[in-house]
């Protein structure tokens, strides 16, 4: 402390009271308390609508509701291992959608209803469960179908209708009865978003060596059904779903004319279960990008000498070069919202970083960060407003980032927890899949926008490169 100030709290040297010397003071110190109270104001205000853009691109941090799920009863013996498991997978994607809050079971009351006149409002609004929606049903299985009646209904409203009402009929295999608790889950989660789709019934696309070679695989959003697509008995790499979901553009290494392997982009068609013909070019082609409206693809290529970015028609006619520049440009993004911007990787500044263009190639900028480091793997939200990335800064490991390219603003998702890359959004803006070595080996994990609920999906063999289902 300075003698000054000690001076000031000395008593001895204390004027006397009510002198101007006293008033002075006082003023002063009342003006420094309004300053600063006035910089922490618009400090906390600056903070806030710094975070508004993260908020209002994912629909994440706002008030959400409270819902529970009742245990759907087996009408007969043969029907409680599929209605528990009904039960915990709808459980499971409303804990995982980010909307809402689940009440623990252990708070419900003792007797669950099954069907609508079984409901009493007033159990499930006590303030232990203070529940504003609650789901429950029954199951009914024979050798060859299983009936699920499933309701959702608000128990704050003084209306007898339901928020949700479905019949589910289908085989009785686990696989099954998984997918109309997706489909249920689904509709709340659409009801309670106003009418923005659930993700439960989506699937994510990935690269899996556990066969022995990498190849495309697919699995439900929440890691369930696991399996190969591809058996090329080869390397292939970055998967990416067409809009409508019925096509996977991916990377492969196969022998051209003169035996020399070289890296190609193939097709899988979903609905014929198999690769399709796509044509081969010159040179090295990789990291394909489909068009929001599925008409093109643009992909990375060095058929022209350099690796420069070009596009062509969904099967690959009139491939048409964009970029020119004498370095190497890869991993495009197409806004799925906009249609007339993209995100890609280029070295042309020494390293990789960040750069945004039209989609015809024209009006490159850098998307400039504060600091240094590898800029890799960028993949836009369904809404178009935030990219995410991965960002090896000069002091850590790789991690994912997401941007506000209009602003700049940027938010760390991912924390020195392994190498976190490739990230891909779900197409209801509020997850994101991605790649992490955290755990030893690289696996394919998934978690909310901003961080949390990280769930890891695949537990074998390396997994890698994960790209979400657009439905």
């Amino acid at each position: 402390m300075n003698n000054d100030a000690t001076s000031w709290h000395s008593p001895a040297a204390q004027p006397r009271q009510g002198g101007p010397e006293v008033m002075v003071q006082r003023s002063r110190c009342i003006s420094i308390c309004v300053f600063t109270f006035c910089l922490l104001l618009f400090a906390g205000r600056a903070a806030a609508q710094k975070e508004d853009w993260f908020r209002t691109g994912t629909g994440l941090g706002v008030e959400k509701p409270r819902v529970a799920v009742a245990d759907f009863a087996p009408r007969a013996d043969n029907a409680k291992s599929h209605s528990q498991l009904f039960t915990q997978v709808v459980r499971d994607d409303l804990q995982f959608s980010g909307i809402l809050d689940l009440v623990s079971p252990s708070f419900y009351p003792t007797q669950a209803p099954t069907v609508p006149s079984e409901l009493h409002n007033l159990d499930w609004t006590t303030p232990q469960i203070n529940a504003n929606l609650v789901a429950f049903g029954n199951l009914t299985e024979a050798s060859s179908e299983v009936v699920i009646s499933a309701w959702a209904y608000d128990v704050r409203s003084p209306s007898t209708q339901s928020v949700v009402g479905k019949v589910y009929r289908g085989t009785p295999t686990d696989a099954q009865v998984r997918k109309f608790a997706h489909q249920f889950a689904d509709e709340i989660i659409s009801r309670l978003s106003g009418g923005s789709p659930g993700i439960a019934s989506t699937q994510i696309a990935f690269v899996s060596s556990r066969t022995g070679t990498k190849e495309i695989w697919v699995m439900d959003y929440d890691g369930a059904n696991q399996h190969p697509l591809t058996s090329l008995h080869t390397i292939s790499l970055t998967p990416r779903w067409s809009p409508d979901a019925t096509r996977i553009a991916f990377t492969c290494f196969e022998a051209g004319p003169t035996r020399v392997v070289s890296p190609q982009i193939c097709m899988y068609s979903v609905d014929a279960n198999k690769v399709v013909s796509f044509p081969r070019f010159r040179g090295s082609n990789s990291a394909p990008a489909w068009s929001p409206d599925g008409a093109q693809i643009m992909f990375s290529s060095s058929m022209g000498g350099n690796p420069e970015l070009y596009v062509a028609d969904a099967n690959g006619g009139r491939p048409k070069r964009i970029t020119f520049y004498n370095a190497a440009s890869t991993s495009p993004a197409w806004n799925p919202k906009t249609g007339q911007s993209v995100v890609f990787v280029s070295d042309r500044g020494g390293i990789p970083k960040l750069y945004m263009m039209n989609a015809d190639g024209t009006n490159t900028n850098e998307l400039a960060l504060p600091d240094k480091g590898y800029l890799i793997d960028p993949a836009w939200s369904p809404n178009g407003q935030m990219v995410a990335f991965s960002w090896r800064r000069p002091d850590g490991n790789f991690d994912i980032y997401i941007m506000e390219p209009t602003s700049r603003d940027i938010r760390q998702i991912t924390r020195d927890s392994g190498k976190n890359e490739r990230p891909s959004w779900a197409p209801d803006g509020r997850h994101i899949v991605f790649e992490s070595t955290r755990n030893g080996q690289r696996q394919i994990w998934t978690m909310l926008a901003d961080g949390s609920q990280a769930h890891q999906l695949t537990m074998n063999g390396h997994n890698e490169s994960p790209n979400w289902s657009t439905k």
